[in-house]
């Protein structure tokens, strides 16, 4: 070796031992490639999980589905809904997204009762027959009355005679609701069973919302796959001892379906979409019951040969919903992964819910046209009409 490679070869060992002692000189000299991890890398990582927005290098076909390969009935909406839980949108412009879309009609859930229904009736379902329906809910301010199942009885009777096609409960039944005591209404409460059973004579059903995603069952800290989002919304957690667990409200719920199986119950968002085995053994247990994936779809494209199985085991027992507002853009994402094959791609409103992507299920057409309208049709041709209800009102 020459005196000059020598005195070369000295420096660079120098610099090297150098940068071990203070992390100032990489472990890797300058043009060469290392196979060592960089000693101050942990110190560099200082993007925040919210800027973080990769862009995947993978090369995989990519299918755009304008409209849905048969029309489609969204059962679970909240535009222009009596409790104002999406932001108002002019029905004009409402129509022209389901028009290019394909969507024939969308059920309002959160219609609420009395005149708050009747306004959300004349302004989106008189004047445009066909393509809206509304659903009404129960006034639990009322929820220490004596009678207060038989007040609700006469309110939904009244609702329905002036145009609702379904009860909608919302999550705060196991959750929020109390009574003057403080103490939790729960899901299977004695009190609302008059209500379940006047659903079933009514022939409409009842949309119900019980319990949430796992994770909000968790503590939000580093473990929690929905951290970003509990941030987000403090109030969706529901760790800690003042709260039931997610089983034991759905638990709670299947004995609703139970003591009613003259009553149709469709349980949104699957009801536990992370545990399908559940869902399916649920479905095998309550033929009173249906399922509908509204802002489920992170949930379910993420495990697509186990949602595609249950898909086509549970072809007669799923609707189409969506509760993610209204926009062409949120329904042809919804088709793609229903109607694709497509690998590795945003579910709608990514990463809202958590940072995975999701995989299309390719559903046969059979299967595709009894989820987009022809189950929630044999559902609403239940109606057993609204004299019914004003029979029961008198």
């Amino acid at each position: 070796m020459s005196r000059y490679a020598l005195t070369f070869a000295l420096l660079v060992t120098a610099m090297m031992a150098a940068g071990q002692n203070n992390g100032s000189t990489p472990a890797t000299p300058p043009g060469q490639i290392g196979y060592k991890p960089a000693p101050d890398a942990d110190q560099k990582k200082t993007l925040l999980l919210k800027d973080f927005h990769p862009t995947s290098m993978l090369h995989v076909p990519a299918h755009t589905v304008d409209r849905a390969r048969f029309y489609v009935i969204d059962v679970h909406n909240h535009v222009n809904d009596a409790q104002g839980i999406d932001e108002p949108i002019p029905p004009q412009r409402v129509l022209e997204i389901m028009d290019k879309t394909n969507v024939k009609t969308v059920v309002i859930l959160t219609s609420m009762w009395g005149e708050k229904l009747q306004k959300v009736i004349d302004t989106m379902v008189k004047p445009y027959p066909g393509r809206f329906m509304v659903f009404a809910q129960l006034d639990f301010s009322k929820i220490d009355d004596p009678n207060f199942g038989q007040e609700m009885v006469a309110q939904l009777d009244d609702a329905v005679a002036r145009g609702a096609r379904g009860l909608k409960q919302l999550k705060d039944l196991g959750l929020g609701v109390r009574d003057k005591t403080g103490k939790l209404i729960a899901v299977d409460d004695p009190r609302l069973d008059p209500i379940w059973q006047e659903c079933g004579r009514l022939g409409i059903p009842v949309s119900i919302h019980t319990g949430d995603p796992e994770a909000f069952f968790h503590p939000t800290d580093a473990a929690n796959e929905r951290y970003e989002e509990l941030m987000e919304n403090p109030s969706w957690s529901f760790y800690g001892p003042q709260f039931p667990s997610l089983e034991q409200l759905l638990e709670a719920r299947n004995r609703v379906f139970a003591r009613h199986p003259n009553t149709t119950f469709i349980s949104l968002h699957m009801g536990w979409p992370e545990k399908l085995d559940w869902v399916a053994q649920m479905l095998d247990q309550y033929p009173n019951v249906m399922v509908e994936f509204g802002a489920r779809e992170a949930e379910l494209g993420r495990q697509p040969r186990q949602t595609r199985e249950f898909f086509l085991k549970h072809q007669d027992r799923i609707m189409f919903g969506t509760d993610n507002g209204m926009d062409e853009e949120m329904y042809r994402n919804l088709f793609r992964w229903l109607e694709t094959a497509d690998e590795y791609f945003d579910y709608w409103g990514y990463p809202a819910q958590g940072r995975w992507e999701i995989y299309g299920l390719d559903l046969p057409d059979p299967v595709l046209e009894k989820i987009y309208h022809l189950n929630a049709e044999r559902v609403f041709r239940q109606f057993k009409g609204a004299t019914r209800a004003e029979k029961g009102a008198q």
